[in-house]
């Protein structure tokens, strides 16, 4: 009889392959509306060790879009890491100090989920080469309009369009693939939906299963 735990359906559907979920290192910078929705997937699916940085606690004003965010005045990470055996939490602030002394190399991923541009370059130019980045998800209401595609093929985003501009100002020459939206923005500030944030996770895990399933 097949094994019955909260892993069950991970494994009907990997089969094989789900031992290397089990097996996989990945490092989530940033558990907000967007990175906090796709550590969570990546936990419930059966990712072995997950390592999830961030410095902020919870505010009232994240309840419109970040899982586990009724925990006012809690630190975000530490909530993670409450629930889930597999992930281990930092309450870091992501600066580009931080990257550059911070040891990347158990990491089969690094998900990039930071919203402070001098920090995305700098990861992008220390991890490439096992990075994938989430690009703008506030101010969106059209989930059927994110895609996935390498960074320099990015559009419609100021943030992207920066990300890009910042990246060509620092020389960096290298690749990775993006989870970012097509649809323009629809506010000047920072408004925001989960039935599109949450999209932009669940991309990042969904793309980080098959980097590590070699899909």
């Amino acid at each position: 009889m097949d094994k019955i735990d909260r892993f069950t359906r991970s494994r009907w559907l990997f089969g094989d392959d789900f031992t290397r979920l089990e097996q996989a290192k990945i490092l989530v910078c940033g558990v907000g509306g967007v990175g906090g929705m796709c550590l969570d997937a990546l936990a419930r699916a059966g990712v072995g060790k997950i390592v999830a940085i961030d410095k902020d606690v919870f505010d009232i004003t994240n309840q419109n879009r970040q899982i586990y965010s009724e925990a006012v005045g809690s630190v975000k990470v530490g909530e993670f890491e409450k629930r889930y055996e597999s992930v281990s939490a930092i309450r870091e602030l992501i600066t580009p100090e931080f990257i550059e002394n911070f040891d990347f190399s158990e990491f089969d991923l690094v998900i990039d989920a930071i919203d402070d541009m001098t920090a995305k370059v700098a990861l992008a130019n220390k991890v490439s080469h096992k990075l994938i980045a989430s690009m703008g998800g506030a101010k969106r209401i059209d989930a059927t309009a994110i895609k996935v595609a390498s960074v320099w093929k990015t559009h419609s985003d100021p943030l992207a369009r920066k990300f890009r501009n910042e990246l060509k100002k620092s020389g960096f020459k290298g690749d990775f693939e993006v989870v970012f939206s097509t649809e323009l923005p629809r506010c000047k500030v920072l408004g925001s939906f989960m039935g599109v944030t949450a999209v932009f996770g669940l991309n990042l895990a969904s793309l980080a299963v098959k980097k590590l399933l070699k899909i």
